[in-house]
């Protein structure tokens, strides 16, 4: 049987897992925590969006970022500190603003197959990950971020996307907690959302049964490839370990780039901080008055979800400060009063704050396949769109394996 390594055990690489194993791989998953999803896929905003695909490259995103770049409070942060990795990305980034339209297709289309497969997956475990599938509703007050939306619209639409315009009074009969006026906006019924730090570890658990080996608390110090294969060397606990399997997918994160550096590949991944406060509903005035439709504010560039009847995540963001996991208050409080603005009468007394970091390539598209040498294969670089790309990035990884098998074994 062959017997593949995954590096990560974030959402996709736990996806990966379960579809390397459903089609009868031996599989061992590596992971420097202690469970599952305890770091990007810890407590993002929730939703399972094709309608936020839109890529970032465009040139009103690097207008917008020069413009922000002083203000702590800005939906887009840069810190203007230089850096090699943080310039030498920023460059390939505008090098990909000729692609926007095609990319925003593709991701779209990705979004969309991804959906039936992370249901598909979910039905076969019989899971419960706090799924509400009420659509997600795109809302705007300013008049020129909407004129924007309906050009994007036209690009998701021939990505297959089935998502109208709404006036303002549909948008309230929509969510009628939402307190504000807003414009109109966009609808996307299709959209759901849910708890992804739940759904990874319940697939997690699914895959044990399945015979997937975890190797929790696992540092990998060295990956050598021999050539035909690819051996690891790792400490966990205080033993050392060294084994060797027939091939490799990387799923770390932000930590990809440095291991493709040791497999001869550039994986040119920088981290983007995003921030969510998890808003406990204790009282009952909080639980009427908090939405059960999720919302985008695309101007604020922020998200919630409903997690059953006791939470509502509030998320948004970015953050170009390297990699640094420290929550700061000056960007958690614009998503707290976002909360208080658009919903007064929801307490938030207790939020939870939280802060990861999205694996963002230039191009905002994941690397997905095989590296440069035999058996080295990379499911990674999702931006803010891991949660809802994964289920089919980890098929076509799987896809790329299984044709790598058949092609050797001809």
């Amino acid at each position: 049987m062959t017997h593949i390594a995954v590096i990560g055990a974030g959402i996709t690489g736990i996806t990966t897992a379960y579809a390397l194993a459903r089609r009868g791989y031996a599989v061992s998953v590596f992971d420097k925590n202690r469970y599952a999803a305890m770091e990007t896929s810890f407590a993002n905003g929730g939703q399972l969006s094709a309608s936020n695909a839109e890529v970032w490259t465009r040139w009103g995103t690097v207008m917008k970022g020069l413009k922000w770049m002083f203000n702590p409070d800005a939906p887009l942060l840069v810190n203007p500190k230089p850096s090699w990795h943080k310039l030498s990305w920023m460059a390939e980034f505008m090098g990909n603003i000729p692609d926007y339209e095609a990319n925003t297709i593709a991701t779209a289309q990705m979004a969309i197959a991804a959906r039936e497969h992370l249901l598909d997956f979910a039905s076969e475990v019989g899971m419960d990950f706090d799924m509400e599938q009420r659509g997600i509703l795109h809302i705007y007050k300013k008049q020129s971020e909407f004129d924007h939306a309906r050009r994007v619209n036209v690009l998701l639409e021939k990505a297959g996307l089935e998502r109208r315009e709404v006036s303002a009074e549909e948008v309230q009969k929509l969510e009628p907690t939402l307190q504000t006026e807003t414009l109109g906006g966009f609808y996307t019924e299709s959209d759901f959302t849910g708890d992804i730090h739940s759904f990874s570890r319940k697939l997690s658990a699914a895959c044990e049964d399945m015979g997937v080996s975890f190797h929790y608390k696992s540092v990998v110090s060295e990956i050598h490839h021999t050539g035909t294969d690819v051996r690891l060397d790792w400490k966990e606990g205080n033993a050392k370990n060294s084994e060797v399997f027939d091939g490799i997918v990387v799923c770390a994160g932000v930590a990809s780039k440095a291991i493709a550096e040791q497999l001869g590949d550039r994986v040119n991944i920088y981290p983007v901080k995003g921030y969510s406060i998890t808003v406990n509903l204790d009282d009952a005035a909080s639980q009427e008055a908090a939405p059960w439709v999720s919302l985008l504010d695309d101007e604020a560039k922020v998200v919630t979800s409903r997690l059953g009847k006791n939470r509502l995540r509030i998320a948004g963001t970015a953050e170009f400060n390297g990699y640094n996991l420290d929550i700061r208050d000056d960007r958690i409080k614009p998503l707290r009063d976002w909360c208080e603005m658009f919903f007064p009468a929801v307490s938030t007394e207790h939020c939870v704050p939280w802060a990861g970091l999205r694996p963002m390539l230039p191009s905002m598209m994941p690397k997905v396949g095989p590296g440069k040498k035999p058996g080295v294969f990379y499911n990674t670089g999702h931006g803010h769109l891991g949660w809802t790309l994964s289920a089919a990035t980890a098929q076509g990884v799987a896809d790329s394996i299984d044709a790598t098998r058949m092609k050797n074994a001809a």
